[in-house]
């Protein structure tokens, strides 16, 4: 039975998800809106940052948002910006479907990253990234645009938010933009933790 299609993200408490900017992002702010995830063991396992970390409720949230996660999906800029920041052996060890119209060859890295390219749209990308996942979820992985198309398709079943006790006032919004008279909402759960408050919320067709 094939899996779920989600997305994860940290929020800030008036909405935004992104400085405006790729440049902006290893500034203040948003290593504020992620500070809950830096200091988790299981994240800097994964990124080879040294050994140690916090266990605990968020810990357990992200290795369980990554072990459910089969396959990923995401836009051209997120790509860009990652291929930047990312170290060689790219922290998602699954097969990547890049959304695109450029036309390349897949980039294999380290540690089972592969990175697809797709220039026939995001449903092409989906079902890529489903076969791909098998029984294992698909996760959208960004950024903003990427995530908002996805829901305004109607092909988003879940998703999930860290949200976090800051504040940008500009930046990229998490929904600005949604087709809200086509999109209803289920939470599913609720759960604070020290340092953010965790929120899902299935998506039905409203």
């Amino acid at each position: 039975m094939a899996g779920k299609v989600f997305f994860s993200v940290s929020m800030s408490l008036d909405g935004f998800i992104a400085p405006e900017t790729s440049e902006e992002l290893m500034g203040k702010q948003w290593m504020e809106l992620q500070q809950w995830v830096f200091p988790q063991r299981f994240f800097r396992e994964n990124l080879h940052l040294g050994e140690g970390g916090e266990e605990g409720r968020d810990n357990d949230i992200v290795r369980q948002t990554f072990e459910r996660t089969g396959a990923s999906v995401m836009g051209k800029n997120m790509f860009d910006a990652g291929e930047q920041m990312w170290p060689e052996e790219a922290p998602f060890h699954t097969p990547v479907f890049v959304v695109t119209h450029e036309k390349r060859d897949p980039w294999e890295r380290p540690g089972g990253t592969t990175f697809h390219f797709v220039n026939d749209g995001i449903e092409s990308a989906l079902d890529q990234a489903r076969e791909a996942a098998g029984d294992r979820d698909v996760r959208i992985a960004g950024g903003g645009a990427t995530i908002l198309e996805y829901v305004n398709a109607g092909l988003i079943d879940e998703f999930s938010i860290a949200l976090s006790p800051v504040l940008f006032g500009s930046g990229i919004r998490l929904f600005d933009g949604v087709d809200a008279g086509r999109v209803a909402l289920e939470q599913v759960r609720s759960e604070p933790s020290p340092r953010v408050t965790h929120v899902t919320y299935a998506v039905r067709t409203r």
